[in-house]
């Protein structure tokens, strides 16, 4: 008899949480005690156990759905995931009716269409929450052999499968922390009309981060904000373009300043700490592959401050004759 998993209390004014990550997909075998779902909520993270023994038959609640104090959120059946779910009958009529024209029994025939973890139909058995996982980093569940009971593929398949890309091309993998990277954002353009291109990652937050980042806008809008000062030896720039100004304004037609150099070191900074260079859009963090620095310019007309597209594509030539162009359009 299948038995319903329900969220349980959250604590104290807590009503609603998110669902952060499934740690077993369905068909897999579960015992009492086992972590099945990590949820989110404002105050805390935690795991929702399995009471029973038997195999996670199905998923009603995905990663990222919102989900409240006693919502069942999926069902834990009889069985110790040797055999297909129960929730899959056209499969296993489908077995059924391909072993009566072979003339083999039907447990036979489970067993070896489970051996590869594939269906008759060509389908991988995987999770949506794995299937979903390999569509955003273009896996090809096909070519995963699955670790899980019955060779289905699960999560770590697909993570492991990920981190051998990346470190293939030399990219970042996935972690199991509360952010997360998902979808890739399309080629669009923003609200300034600079295009996106897939230069933002967008970086789902989790509801703890969600509240943090509320409670520090609130804070900035309602509490006086103070300013630190940090002191820098300057010494050696200040040599330097002593000494080249006069060559450097000969080869490129345009004074060597300082923005110049205070441009890359901020270019240098942002490579360091990526999260700087990011925005808070709803509920996800839009990380920033590229880096369009604001300069202040004192004008005839007043303190403008030109932003300089691409930045870390332009030597110091180029950033200082953007910033004079710039600043000579600026009203």
């Amino acid at each position: 008899m299948a038995v319903e998993i329900h969220v349980p209390e959250l604590g104290e004014s807590v009503a609603d949480a998110t669902v952060g990550r499934w740690l077993k997909g369905e068909g897999e075998a579960v015992s009492a005690g086992d972590a099945l779902v990590e949820l989110e909520t404002d105050k805390i993270n935690f795991e929702v156990e399995a009471e029973q023994d038997g195999v996670l038959e199905s998923i009603a609640k995905n990663e990222g759905d919102t989900v409240n104090v006693g919502e069942v959120i999926g069902t834990i059946g009889e069985g110790d995931g040797s055999e297909a779910p129960a929730a899959e009958p056209e499969e296993t009529e489908e077995a059924e009716e391909e072993t009566e024209r072979a003339g083999q029994p039907a447990p036979q025939a489970e067993e070896a269409e489970e051996a590869n973890g594939h269906r008759e139909d060509g389908e991988v058995r995987a999770s949506p929450s794995v299937k979903k996982l390999a569509q955003e980093y273009e896996i090809d569940l096909a070519s995963i052999s699955g670790s899980g009971s019955g060779g289905r593929v699960t999560r770590d398949d697909v993570e492991r499968m990920i981190r051998e890309q990346d470190r293939g091309s030399g990219g970042t993998a996935p972690t199991r922390e509360a952010e997360r990277p998902v979808q890739p954002t399309p080629q669009t353009a923003s609200e300034d009309g600079h295009a996106e291109d897939g230069r933002e990652e967008r970086v789902r937050l989790s509801r703890r981060r969600q509240t943090i980042a509320a409670r520090l806008v609130e804070a900035q809008q309602t509490a006086a904000m103070l300013t630190t000062f940090n002191e820098v030896d300057m010494t050696a720039v200040m040599e330097l373009r002593k000494r080249r100004k006069d060559e450097f304004l000969e080869r490129n037609g345009v004074k060597l300043g300082f923005m110049s150099f205070f441009t890359k070191a901020a270019i240098g900074a942002l490579k360091a700490f990526p999260k700087v260079n990011a925005e808070l859009r709803d509920n996800e963090l839009i990380l920033k592959h590229f880096f369009d620095i604001g300069v202040a310019v004192n004008t005839e007309e007043g303190l403008v401050v030109p932003v300089v597209r691409d930045a870390d594509t332009k030597g110091f030539a180029g950033i200082e004759s953007s910033i004079a162009e710039l600043a000579g359009q600026s009203p």
